[in-house]
């Protein structure tokens, strides 16, 4: 096991003990010997089963077989999701085929950031991870459920499923992914053809035919922003079937693999200690964070993992994703960080591959509990149908495609290019593993704006062909619900291309989709929290240096302090909904504690007659 690995682990169970052991006690107190049913009262469990076939109402009352709840965050807006109409009834057949039931026992809002970005919608988009939370802790609440079995892809919702499931972490849980479209238009040519737009060399009929080419079926968009890094994630920590991340939805394997999620589950409802709290641990959490820096994941799991983790009482920050970056190495290659996408990483050795690698290289905890057993090494196998019949074999040993995946030594990057940015703004964090080596370094004055709307005013004004950091404030979740600046994108990457030295420093998030601009992110104290972006003007000089770990506004001390904070922002009507969540943004904790609202208020440890439960 690599050293830092180890340390941090240690570190993190160190920093969570007290919190940790207040979680294990009440799921030992939720925990319930036979079915979850038993003890319903007759009216109770009349009302539960009162819509189910007559089978299925004869096995619930000999009470003998698990009852399977189903979440699932299905609707026909979002492509990745829309294959999931028809889930329920395939999972309910699966579950009879065992002899067991399953119901749906709730839906939950799923939102598609790609149509958001830019919108007044987006500033719903973060708080919908713990409304997700919520909606899935009130589907399960019911207390009729053995295991459970979760539907969710995208950016906001598996984290939000996974936050809810685990105040229920009594039970085994079991991710159900359905897959990326086939691969379209390049994720090279669609970057191209968004910077020629915002140049005006070509128009918005173009621009659609381009997008329309990218994004074409049903199916997880196929560059490796946060859905992708999502499934990847789920995968790695052990949550959903080895290989299943990646394959196709509407194909035969992906019905077989569906069908085994559900067997898997009904296995694990009748085995002891196999909830999913007992299983997300220390360890399980490490393993999620080098499988984001091995891959080159989303920047958006530096906020979600970690408030992903407190839900299962495990407390991380960026320092141990710092730490961990500059000793794991970067072997995949997927757009925004290489010209691939999903489908080509997959077929390249996919998830397998990854985990074999990192596991010989003393990256990853093998001796972990997944939903398929002890140990990550049936990770690193691939499922395949022989006939009818799903079965699994050794991923590739050898990468298929080494522009898209290597072996350890021969990775792209000696680290996973996730970086802790430190100065006299507080503390932020750097994606640099799409940042070319030239571009990492960036001093320049300030331009400071209070929305991306307002930047991309002032580069259509001519105003911003030169060298400049954008500094774009109140953007953190207490301001505006910390909204993805994707749409920033673009312009810097024009004006990056023509020459100029650009970066951007924000309280703010970037997408997954976000690249080759350096980009301070996350910044934590946020803006409308008294951080020292506030107190940033027009015209300061900023150094922003991926390499040393610095952010340093070049401003002294003292003038600092004498400067007043300047003139919130009025706050809007709050339109498309945004009115609905004041409670979250006043209550929502910083970047770094994962922003969300309901972590932020729960109690640090639970009452002394829960925590010594047996």
């Amino acid at each position: 096991m690599h050293p830092v690995l180890t340390a941090v682990t240690e570190r993190i169970e160190h920093r969570s003990a007290d919190l940790r052991a207040a979680y294990l006690a009440h799921l030992r107190q939720a925990r319930r010997p036979g079915p979850y049913r038993a003890g319903l009262g007759c009216a109770n469990a009349a009302h539960a089963y009162a819509a189910m076939p007559t089978n299925d109402k004869l096995v619930l009352h000999a009470q003998r077989q698990p009852n399977l709840g189903i979440i699932t965050a299905y609707n026909d807006m979002l492509s990745a999701h829309q294959p999931y109409e028809h889930y329920p009834q395939q999972l309910r057949d699966a579950a009879r085929a065992c002899g067991a039931t399953a119901q749906v026992a709730g839906g939950v809002p799923a939102m598609c950031d790609g149509i958001t970005q830019g919108e007044d919608g987006m500033g719903l988009s973060l708080f919908s991870r713990d409304v997700i939370a919520m909606a899935t802790a009130v589907g399960l609440s019911h207390n009729v459920f053995d295991a459970g079995l979760l539907l969710g892809i995208c950016d906001k919702i598996v984290p939000g499923l996974f936050m809810g499931a685990l105040q229920f972490g009594h039970l085994p849980m079991v991710f159900v992914p359905a897959g990326p479209m086939t691969s379209g238009l390049s994720n090279n040519d669609k970057a191209r053809v968004r910077q020629q737009f915002t140049q005006g060399l070509v128009d918005r009929d173009t621009l659609l035919k381009a997008e329309q080419a990218a994004y074409h079926s049903a199916g997880t968009c196929t560059f490796y922003g946060t859905a992708n890094s999502n499934q990847m994630l789920m995968e790695i920590m052990g949550l959903q079937l080895p290989g299943s991340s990646f394959v196709n939805p509407g194909t035969r394997l992906r019905e077989a693999l569906t069908q085994a999620a559900v067997t898997q589950a009904v296995a694990l409802a009748q085995q002891n200690d196999s909830g999913m709290g007992f299983q997300i641990n220390a360890q399980v959490i490490v393993n999620g964070i080098v499988g984001l820096l091995a891959t080159g994941g989303s920047t958006n799991h530096s906020l979600h993992l970690v408030a992903m983790a407190r839900a299962a009482g495990l407390v991380i920050n960026w320092d141990d994703f710092s730490e961990l970056s500059a000793v794991v190495p970067l072997l995949a290659r997927v757009y925004p960080n290489g010209s691939a996408d999903v489908n080509h990483f997959h077929a390249a050795g996919g998830m397998g591959f990854v985990i074999r690698q990192l596991l010989a290289a003393g990256l990853l905890h093998g001796d972990v509990h997944t939903v398929m057993g002890q140990g990550l090494h049936r990770y690193t196998q691939e499922p395949w149908l022989d006939g009818d019949q799903l079965r699994w074999r050794d991923a590739p040993a050898v990468s298929g495609d080494e522009d898209v995946l290597r072996p350890t030594e021969r990775a792209f990057s000696a680290d996973g290019g996730l970086r802790l940015l430190t100065g006299n703004l507080g503390r932020a964090v750097v994606k640099v593993s799409a940042v070319k080596p030239a571009h990492r370094v960036v001093r320049a004055p300030a331009v400071v704006v209070d929305s991306q709307q307002a930047l991309a005013q002032r580069y259509k004004d001519g105003l911003l062909n030169r060298d400049f950091i954008a500094v774009v404030r109140e953007q953190g979740p207490q301001a505006n619900g910390m909204p993805e600046l994707h749409k920033l994108t673009p312009v810097l990457g024009v004006l990056q291309d023509q020459g100029h030295r650009v970066a951007l420093v924000t309280d703010g998030r970037m997408s997954g989709a976000s690249g080759k601009v350096p980009a301070a992110i996350h910044l934590t104290p946020e803006s409308r929290n008294g951080g020292m972006i506030a107190k940033v003007r027009d015209g300061d000089m900023l150094t922003l240096n991926c390499d040393t770990g610095q952010l340093t506004l070049e401003v002294s001390d003292a003038e600092l302090a004498a400067r007043p904070l300047p003139e919130r922002p009025a706050d809007l009507l709050w339109p498309t909904g945004q009115g609905l969540f004041g409670l979250f943004r006043q209550h929502a904790a910083g970047a770094e504690e994962g922003a969300s609202p309901l972590l932020a208020a729960m109690p640090a440890s639970l009452p002394t007659a829960v925590s010594h439960a047996p």
